[in-house]
């Protein structure tokens, strides 16, 4: 069963809240290249601490929702927030708008990348620091995908 976003992303901050762990199906562009629109899934899960590279579903202004990971921890409370396919804009928020921690990437094929994954975490901190250059390698990105479809 799918529902809308502005009914499911509630229910989902909900069960987390409550110890659950929930898998939901990405909508949107802003994670590519390490997420695909309707193509992947995420194991979104509570945490008990966030760090810069995690990714996470926030809720960034009341029933608006993104996931997004996190590039910047103020004062261990204030977030800054940024698609991973996104080449400008950030959101700010703070640790009471995450409403979970994603910890595990499903593929379509079935392969589970777990979050922790060191290979994963170094090529995410490689990609941050490619920004300057991310609009020619999404461009490109977009290339071979289109291809494959």
């Amino acid at each position: 069963m799918e529902l809308p976003n502005d009914k499911l992303l509630p229910l989902v901050r909900q069960y987390v809240a409550e110890g659950e762990h929930v898998i939901i199906s990405v909508k949107g562009y802003s994670m590519r290249p390490f997420l695909e629109h309707l193509r992947d899934r995420v194991k979104l899960s509570p945490w008990t601490e966030l760090q810069v590279g995690d990714a996470v579903l926030a809720e960034i202004a009341p029933g608006h929702f993104v996931l997004h990971r996190i590039i910047e921890i103020r004062q261990g409370r204030e977030l800054t927030l940024m698609g991973d396919g996104n080449i400008c804009g950030t959101e700010p928020c703070t640790i009471d708008d995450v409403c979970g921690v994603v910890t595990e990437y499903l593929r379509p094929n079935g392969h589970v990348l777990y979050a922790s994954d060191k290979k994963l975490q170094k090529r995410i901190r490689l990609w941050r620091r490619l920004l300057p250059i991310r609009r020619a390698l999404l461009f490109l990105y977009r290339l071979t995908i289109d291809e494959r479809a």
